[in-house]
C-alpha cells in the first residue's frame, strides 16, 4: 500500500464498541489513501464517532461541530477542503436534526454503516448522491470489513455481537443499534488469530450484551476456541447483562485460565421497585445470588458494576437499597451516573422525575462508598505476585505501564523490552487508580 497523502483526524466518544469502531473505520479508509493524525487541523476528514447514552455527551458533539466548523472555514480560504463526517449513535438517532442544526456537516453515517464511508464521501466529494446512511445493516457491515487489522499494541478490542432486545426503559441503545445480532464464530475466530499473528496478547470482546452472544456455543464456547490461540494469553468481555449470565458462561471462568478473573456485571439499582420500573428481568436478590455462583466457580474474581442514581420514583429508600447492595456485592471498580433523561425513552416520560440536587447528592454517596471500596480491593493486592502483562513505556523515565488480571494498572521500573509480556510483580502498594510493583523476575 503506498503511503498516506491524505490525512484523517478521528474523535471517539462514549464505549468501547465506539473505540472498535473507529479503528474499522480507520482501515477502510485506509485503501483511499488516509492516514490518521492526532489534530483536526490541517485534517482532510474529521469523523466524529459520537455516543448518545447522555444528553450531555450528544451536546459535547454540538460544542465540537463548532470548532469544526471554523476549522473547515478556515481551510477553505486557504483554498483546500475538508469533510466533516458524524458518526455512531448520535447520528443514528438525530440524523437529519444534524444537518439542519450545523450545516458544516458533509455526512451523517450510523453504527451500521460505517463500512460504507469510501462510497458515501467519494459521492460527497462529487456533490451528489445520498449525505445520510443510518439504515440497520450488522451483517453487511461485518461482511464488508476486511479481517485484517493493523493493531497499535499487545492488546485489542474485538466487536463479536451488537444490538439490544432488552430494552431497559433508560437506554437508547435498541433504538440506534437495533436488535441483538452476533457475528459467526469463524469470522471472529480469523480476526482474533490475525490480531495473535501481529503481536495483540490480550482481547476484549465487545457486545451491547456480550454475554447474549447468539453464535455456536455461545460465548463460553466462543472463549473456549479463542483461548486455543497460539499466542493469545488474555480474554475479557463486556458489557454483560445479568439475564445472559448462564451456567455454561461461569463454567468457563472456571476452567479457562485465560479468561481474566474480573467480571463487569451492570446492575443499575438495588430496589427492586426501581429495577421493574428499568424493565431489568431481574431483581436484586436475584443478583446476589448469581454473583454468590459467580464467586463459587471462580473464587478470585473480581466484580464490577454500572449504577444509575436518580431514576424516575427513585425514593430515599431505594437508593438506601442499592447503597446495602453495594455493600453486600463489594466492588472492585464501577461506573455510577445520574439519571439522564433520553428523548423518546419510555423512562423520560415516567412521573417522579429526581430534582438534579437529589441526583448530586445521590451520587456524592454511591461514589465515596465505591472509591471505598475501590481503594481497599487494590490495596489488599500489596504483597502479592501477580501477573502483569506490560503495555507501554510508563510515564516516568525507565518506568513501564501494565495490566493485572483485575484489570489494574500496574507501575513498574523496567527496561522496554519487557513491553508485550507477561511478568511476575510482586505488588507493594495499592491506590484508587493503580498499584506500584516490583518485577518479582525478568524474563528474556
Amino acid at each position: 500500500m503506498s503511503a498516506p497523502t491524505k490525512r484523517l483526524y478521528i474523535k471517539t466518544y462514549g464505549c468501547q464498541m465506539n473505540v472498535y469502531d473507529s479503528e474499522r473505520m480507520a482501515d477502510v479508509l485506509a485503501p483511499l489513501g488516509y492516514g490518521m493524525t492526532d489534530e483536526p487541523e490541517g485534517a482532510d476528514l474529521v469523523v466524529l464517532n459520537t455516543c448518545h447514552i447522555r444528553e450531555k455527551a450528544t451536546e459535547k458533539v454540538y460544542s465540537e461541530l463548532g470548532y469544526i466548523k471554523q476549522m473547515k472555514q478556515a481551510r477553505a480560504e486557504a483554498g483546500a477542503s475538508m469533510t466533516v463526517v458524524v458518526a455512531g449513535c448520535v447520528a443514528q438517532a438525530e440524523g437529519e436534526q444534524i444537518m439542519i442544526r450545523q450545516q458544516a456537516v458533509d455526512l451523517v453515517v450510523g453504527p451500521q454503516a460505517y463500512h460504507q464511508l469510501p462510497e458515501l464521501i467519494a459521492r460527497t466529494h462529487r456533490k451528489r448522491g445520498e449525505r445520510l446512511a443510518a439504515d440497520f445493516a450488522a451483517d453487511e457491515k461485518f461482511d464488508a470489513l476486511p479481517v485484517e487489522r493493523n493493531p497499535t499494541g499487545v492488546t485489542a478490542f474485538l466487536t463479536v455481537q451488537e444490538g439490544c432486545d432488552k430494552f431497559c426503559t433508560f437506554c437508547v441503545v435498541p433504538y440506534t443499534r437495533g436488535g441483538e445480532w452476533s457475528r459467526p464464530v469463524e469470522t471472529i475466530l480469523a480476526e482474533a488469530r490475525d490480531l495473535a499473528a501481529k503481536g495483540v496478547r490480550e482481547i476484549t470482546l465487545l457486545g451491547q450484551n456480550v454475554n447474549a452472544y447468539a453464535g455456536e456455543g455461545g460465548l463460553a464456547g466462543l472463549a473456549r476456541r479463542l483461548a486455543k490461540i497460539e499466542g493469545l494469553d488474555r480474554i475479557r468481555y463486556t458489557t454483560s447483562h445479568p439475564a445472559d449470565m448462564g451456567d455454561d458462561l461461569i463454567a468457563a471462568h472456571a476452567e479457562l485460565p485465560q479468561l481474566m478473573p474480573y467480571l463487569h456485571l451492570p446492575v443499575q439499582a438495588g430496589s427492586d421497585k426501581i429495577l421493574k420500573a428499568m424493565n431489568r428481568a431481574h431483581t436484586a436478590e436475584s443478583y446476589l445470588r448469581l454473583v454468590e455462583k459467580i464467586r463459587a466457580a471462580r473464587p478470585d474474581i473480581a466484580m464490577a458494576g454500572d449504577f444509575i442514581v436518580g431514576f424516575p420514583g427513585e425514593r430515599d429508600a431505594d437508593f438506601e437499597a442499592t447503597l446495602q447492595l453495594v455493600r453486600e456485592v463489594g466492588y472492585a471498580g464501577a461506573f455510577s451516573f445520574k439519571y439522564s433523561r433520553r428523548p423518546g425513552t419510555p423512562a423520560s416520560a415516567l412521573p417522579g422525575q429526581v430534582a438534579d440536587e437529589v441526583k448530586e447528592e445521590r451520587l456524592a454517596r454511591l461514589n465515596a462508598l465505591l472509591d471505598e471500596q475501590q481503594r481497599a480491593f487494590n490495596a489488599s493486592q500489596a504483597g502479592k505476585v501477580l501477573p502483569v502483562l506490560f503495555e507501554r513505556p510508563g510515564r516516568h523515565p525507565g518506568q513501564l505501564s501494565g495490566r493485572s488480571p483485575y484489570l489494574q494498572a500496574v507501575h513498574v521500573d523496567g527496561p522496554d523490552r519487557l513491553i508485550g509480556q507477561i511478568v511476575p510483580v510482586r505488588i507493594e502498594a495499592g491506590s484508587k487508580m493503580s498499584l506500584a510493583g516490583v518485577l518479582e523476575m525478568e524474563t528474556a
